[in-house]
C-alpha cells in the first residue's frame, strides 16, 4: 500500500506500531496536521445531514458543509473570549 501510495505522489503518514521490528520515521508535524483534518471530518459527521448525505445536489451539500464549519469555527471562538 505504501508503494502505491509514493507512485502517486503521496506521502504516506501511517504511524507505525511500537512493536513493529522495522520502524518507518513519520515526520511529526506532517502527522499532526494529518491529525488534525481527520479530527475536523470527525466533529463534521457529528452532523447527522452531512453524515448521511441527504442533499441530491453537490452544491447543496457543499452549502451545509459550510453551515457546519461556520457552526464549528464560532463554536471555538466564542469559548476563547
Amino acid at each position: 500500500m505504501r508503494e502505491e501510495m509514493e507512485a502517486r505522489g503521496v506521502t504516506p503518514m501511517i504511524p507505525m506500531r511500537r512493536s513493529r521490528k522495522i520502524q518507518i520515521p513519520v515526520d511529526d508535524h506532517v502527522y499532526a496536521l494529518r491529525n488534525r483534518i481527520e479530527r475536523c471530518f470527525n466533529k463534521l459527521k457529528n452532523f447527522r445531514r452531512l453524515a448521511t448525505r441527504y442533499d441530491k445536489t453537490a452544491d447543496s451539500y457543499l452549502g451545509f458543509v459550510l453551515i457546519a464549519a461556520v457552526r464549528l469555527w464560532t463554536r471555538v471562538f466564542v469559548n476563547r473570549t
